[in-house]
């Protein structure tokens, strides 16, 4: 198998699977119960508090565990908008944002909300000039990304924070940093950014572990209500194992970064060799996106038959964020790329595990694809 959608989840590490297995048996206690076994729980997350809050950077008094991602931004975005909402009227954000983000500023947008959405040009990048001309006195929110989940694209998030900051002090500034977190060096001590979303199925944990920065002193209203666990901004019991086991991820990737991103830009590097060669296929990553991820375009041959026939050759790749689940890339569509790119377009997502071999899988198959698809025509 060879498998390269990374972006759209990993392979649980087996050495961080027997560790959630362990915490399932020996962590049972409620961390909220006022006895050992939900002490020794309760210091677990602790513990795992501090694991991720050291890969940032930041201390773990500012770390909230979250079930995802999504939920990370959700409580972000809705807590900033809410707490803002007696001042502010706009709120400013990149135009390929994740579908956590964007539509949940559609949302927001239904309820009276201006949201200043800054399209990314051809090459996919975002103009920070036009973004910081957006905003203004009444702006409640900026929200950007650190890494495209479709084409890799990367900002300076914490230059950009700093300016954005500048011009408007009394804005919430949040980073989308699912796609980056543990992959690029990142700290976020004394930066202008007050909140920041990260995920742990994209670091080989199990899906349904998430977490949220939130800067210390910065507060937002709460999205929902329960039992005032998590600081009361995501309260019901918590998912001690699973805690455990993006604590454990955090320690084990967040030293190791440099050598798997140096590892993972020679792959990236032969991939688009490989594709140089192939007559058709056009890239649509900008040669300084995260190496993690490579979207490239077939014109004339649908994103979905490719995917397919990859699949017979056991080669994994994706048409662009899984959670849109085969529509037609947000992204690319942001970029005002004609229709036949955005409805040839394949992305592929690598982790420090793939291998040369599963670039030359895919070449080939993509030779033989093009071969067979235009017979069939």
């Amino acid at each position: 198998m060879h498998y390269l959608d990374n972006a759209a989840t990993t392979v649980v590490d087996p050495e961080l699977a027997d560790i959630c297995r362990a915490a399932m048996t020996e962590l049972f206690g409620n961390p909220s119960s006022l006895y050992t076994p939900g002490a020794k729980s309760e210091m677990a997350i602790d513990k795992a508090r501090e694991q991720v809050a050291s890969t940032l950077g930041v201390t773990a008094a500012e770390i909230t565990f979250t079930a995802c991602g999504s939920e990370s931004d959700n409580i972000a975005l809705l807590g900033a908008a809410k707490k803002a909402k007696h001042w502010a009227t706009n709120l400013v954000a990149t135009g390929f944002e994740h579908p956590a983000v964007y539509k949940t500023l559609h949302a927001l947008g239904k309820e009276g909300w201006e949201i200043r959405f800054i399209a990314p040009d051809a090459e996919g990048r975002i103009s920070e000039q036009v973004l910081l001309d957006a905003v203004d006195g009444k702006t409640g929110l900026v929200t950007f990304m650190f890494v495209n989940n479709e084409i890799g694209t990367m900002q300076d998030v914490l230059g950009l924070a700093q300016k954005v900051r500048a011009k408007a002090p009394r804005a919430a500034i949040h980073v989308d940093g699912v796609q980056g977190w543990c992959k690029h060096p990142l700290n976020l001590k004394n930066s202008a950014i007050d909140s920041f979303a990260l995920s742990g199925h994209k670091m080989h944990c199990p899906k349904g572990i998430g977490a949220l920065y939130l800067r210390k002193n910065y507060k937002i209203d709460p999205a929902f209500c329960g039992g005032g666990q998590e600081r009361g901004l995501r309260p019901g019991t918590e998912n001690v194992p699973y805690i455990v086991t993006l604590g454990a991820a955090a320690e084990k990737y967040g030293s190791t970064i440099t050598r798997r991103l140096a590892k993972v830009k020679e792959l990236n590097q032969k991939l688009r060799d490989g594709l140089a060669a192939i007559d058709g296929v056009i890239i649509n990553s900008p040669i300084d996106a995260s190496p993690y991820v490579l979207n490239f375009s077939i014109p004339g041959v649908r994103s979905e038959t490719m995917l397919h026939f990859l699949e017979s050759k056991e080669v994994y790749v994706s048409s662009g964020s899984a959670c849109s689940k085969g529509a037609a890339s947000h992204t690319l569509a942001a970029m005002r790329l004609p229709p036949e790119r955005i409805d040839g377009a394949l992305r592929v997502s690598f982790c420090e595990s793939s291998q040369p071999e599963d670039i030359d899988a895919l070449l080939q198959g993509l030779q033989e694809g093009l071969a067979t698809l235009a017979r069939k025509r």
